[in-house]
């Protein structure tokens, strides 16, 4: 049974130090310092959260610490981390970016969730701010379809609703995704007691919303309104992936070095690259045969510079019938991505072939065949170039750059995974038969 942020917090000394929150994916997005750590780290489970923290909040699903000897070390300390890994909120509180919120329009009868730009003092409830606007963008419309809260732009009191020619035909309310205030077909206070909920949301009071819902659907559920239960209990199952409990352990100076160095070479990869964005996700294929017997190819995952063995794939080639590492890879890469396709998957934000400018090729040509674009490069391995897709010469990195070690280890360690697999076959072709 996994513990939860109350049990670590037993373990937290009041002591001086830095804490680190990461997110989902272990990405440190704030770094701060604290005289007393435990008091400081407690506060953001039992503390109302206010307009600046409660982004924090919702996305940290691990917090680190590190101890120090004094609350001067820990300053110096938190200091020289933030310059070093710039997480997303040191940085966007510091730069005081136009970072969206969003906006509850409770001033109104008939109250919209929306993002603004702007904080103004207009009457409205804001959150955030946020540093992802596509991520704001899909939690909007995700609340819009839980609370049912209406997306349109109509500005309308109760007193003094639209048309109803002009309304009638809404898309939202005969889908039922609204509740078709414009129609009068809900009073503004009963449409506002939605949004109660809605807040708690918002602030990040995922157990009180689950209690206040877990006794809406046993009510529901007791009055047969079958329909209303399974509605409350869909909400229960979203909100339990959003409420992910927050696990809290202590790290070392040298832990967190590592950390730092796989972020830098994340980042140089970004830029020698040209990447849209960090290759947090990075897949990489290699073939492996004998005289062209037992053809297998492999895949290896690497996720913020780590493998990830759980995303590891094999593959036996089934469309080569001779010595032909390139359509081999071709087919691997097809199979794999047309996969993620029908499962729906998320797919990497960068793939390494093993070899040069043919792998590379060939590879194109089914991402191409699949109708998909990801960013692809291949590594040869006698001088360590890059090929890119879509550059006609290729790039060096120096030796001792982090970006090419990263490289090198996902490349290698698709090459033994593939090996192991091709040797694996062999060996069952010699076994004996009774």
């Amino acid at each position: 049974m996994q513990k939860t942020a109350e049990d670590y917090n037993k373990n937290i000394p009041h002591l001086p130090g830095v804490y680190l929150m990461r997110d989902i994916s272990a990405n440190i997005i704030y770094v701060g310092k604290a005289k007393d750590l435990k008091n400081r780290i407690t506060s953001y489970f039992h503390s109302d959260t206010n307009s600046k923290s409660s982004s924090i909040i919702t996305a940290m699903r691990t917090i680190n610490y590190i101890l120090c000897s004094s609350e001067r070390e820990s300053l110096i300390l938190e200091r020289d981390l933030i310059k070093k890994i710039q997480p997303y909120f040191n940085a966007m509180w510091k730069d005081d970016k136009s970072y969206p919120y969003i906006k509850l329009t409770i001033n109104e009868d008939f109250p919209r969730l929306i993002m603004s730009r702007k904080l103004i003092n207009d009457g409205a409830l804001y959150f955030g701010p946020y540093p992802q606007i596509m991520h704001i963008k899909k939690l909007i419309f995700w609340l819009n379809k839980i609370f049912k809260i209406r997306p349109c732009k109509l500005y309308f009191f109760e007193n003094s609703l639209p048309q109803l020619s002009k309304v009638k035909s809404c898309l939202y309310y005969h889908t039922n995704l609204c509740y078709g205030p414009c129609m009068g077909h809900i009073t503004s206070e009963e449409y506002k007691k939605n949004l109660a909920e809605l807040e708690l949301f918002l602030k990040g009071k995922f157990k009180k919303l689950e209690s206040v819902w877990q006794k809406q659907m046993q009510q529901a559920s007791h009055r047969q309104e079958y329909e209303k239960a399974k509605d409350i209990r869909d909400r229960l199952f979203a909100i339990k992936s959003m409420a992910e409990r927050v696990t809290i352990s202590q790290i070392n100076i040298d832990e967190l070095n590592q950390y730092i160095s796989k972020t830098d070479a994340l980042l140089e990869l970004k830029e020698k690259l040209k990447l849209k964005q960090l290759p947090n996700i990075m897949e990489c294929f290699d073939i492996s045969n004998t005289a062209g017997t037992n053809p297998v190819g492999s895949m290896v995952q690497f996720v913020n510079g780590k493998p990830n063995k759980s995303g590891y794939k094999r593959f036996k080639i089934q469309t080569v019938n001779q010595i032909n590492d390139f359509a081999m890879i071709k087919e691997v890469v097809f199979r794999r991505y047309s996969s993620i396709i029908r499962k729906n998957e998320k797919f990497p934000d960068l793939i390494i072939i093993d070899g040069g400018k043919g792998q590379l090729a060939y590879a194109e040509q089914a991402l191409n065949e699949i109708g998909i674009y990801i960013p692809l490069i291949s590594l040869a391995k006698q001088q360590e170039e890059i090929f890119i897709m879509g550059k006609p010469k290729p790039i060096n990195l120096p030796k001792n750059s982090l970006g090419l070690r990263i490289l090198q280890s996902i490349r290698d360690e698709a090459h033994r995974f593939a090996i192991t697999y091709h040797k694996l076959l062999r060996a069952k072709e010699f076994i004996p038969t009774k």
